[in-house]
């Protein structure tokens, strides 16, 4: 299951042919649908105070000033919400997930900018403060040559790549991890991943990878940075998030279906990492187009 089957597919002007496509509109409203897409897309958008930003399983409403990475496969939109502008420009730059070769990337001048497509697969929301600094070059884009163009991009990406202050946007998701078929985190992912919503205990998980409850404690921590419930609880949070906004479930249904056999705990964990209740959550995205 990788919950794209009932979100839009988008099929972009993008051609293999193509290095990138730069789209600059000035808009009223945004009405595209919830959509995915596997080209990669940096979204800059002006005068969008009010505006909803909803990426992954991610919400929230935009400022004056919007700068986004948008990583392949990933759903995403922006909502009209309480946006008060009649004018709002957007830009958005698209390319291929092919458009650097994998050994070029592995080039030490290159490795920012190999990681920082790497974590797009989430969304990355980047500060105020960068968004403003490349303001000018995004722009400016439209006015270019197609080489001036492909250089200032490249420009953006590293400026990117550098920022502080990244956010990363949307939780853990099933397809967002590749490991070695040998890695023991293999094993605990896809263990994790296709037995969420059984019980699953400290002692299942660490005999599958054959250590000891306090070996396998250090291993998750140092590999995730999390305890191994707040990995569970993430992964479970994950699935009712998305099915929040697919399903036309309850938010009692919901928890159960993810694993959590008690209601009060579920909302206390949704919140805790969505930072809203269930309720509000599902609430948050009605009215937004979504393809049935």
């Amino acid at each position: 299951m990788n919950g794209l089957e009932n979100i839009l597919r988008e099929i972009t002007p993008l051609s293999p042919e193509d290095s990138f496509l730069v789209f600059d509109r000035i808009k009223e409203s945004f009405d595209f649908p919830y959509h995915y897409h596997p080209e990669i897309e940096i979204n800059f958008v002006y005068k969008g105070k009010g505006y909803r930003r909803m990426i992954g399983d991610h919400t929230g409403e935009i400022g004056d000033i919007e700068l986004v990475l948008v990583g392949p496969n990933l759903p995403h939109c922006w909502a009209n919400y309480r946006c008060k502008y009649k004018k709002t420009h957007e830009i958005t730059i698209q390319f291929n997930q092919d458009f650097f070769n994998q050994t070029l990337m592995q080039k030490n001048i290159l490795k920012p900018i190999n990681n920082l497509i790497k974590d797009s697969i989430r969304g990355i929301l980047f500060s105020k403060e960068t968004a403003e600094k490349l303001k000018d070059s995004f722009l400016n884009l439209s006015k270019m040559n197609s080489f001036e163009s492909f250089i200032e991009i490249m420009k953006i990406l590293n400026e990117l790549a550098i920022a502080e202050d990244k956010i990363l946007l949307s939780s853990y998701s099933i397809d967002s991890e590749t490991f070695d078929d040998n890695d023991k985190m293999k094993i605990i992912h896809d263990f994790v991943h296709n037995n969420f919503e059984n019980k699953i205990t400290l002692d299942n998980v660490a005999s599958l990878v054959n250590m000891s409850n306090v070996t396998f404690n250090r291993f998750i921590k140092k590999r995730t940075g999390k305890t191994f419930i707040n990995y569970l609880n993430e992964i479970r949070i994950s699935y009712a998030a998305r099915w929040l906004m697919e399903k036309n479930l309850t938010v009692f249904e919901i928890a159960f279906e993810a694993g959590f056999n008690n209601i009060a705990n579920f909302n206390k964990v949704f919140k805790s990492i969505k930072k809203t209740t269930p309720t509000e959550f599902k609430e948050q995205f009605k009215g937004v187009k979504k393809i049935e």
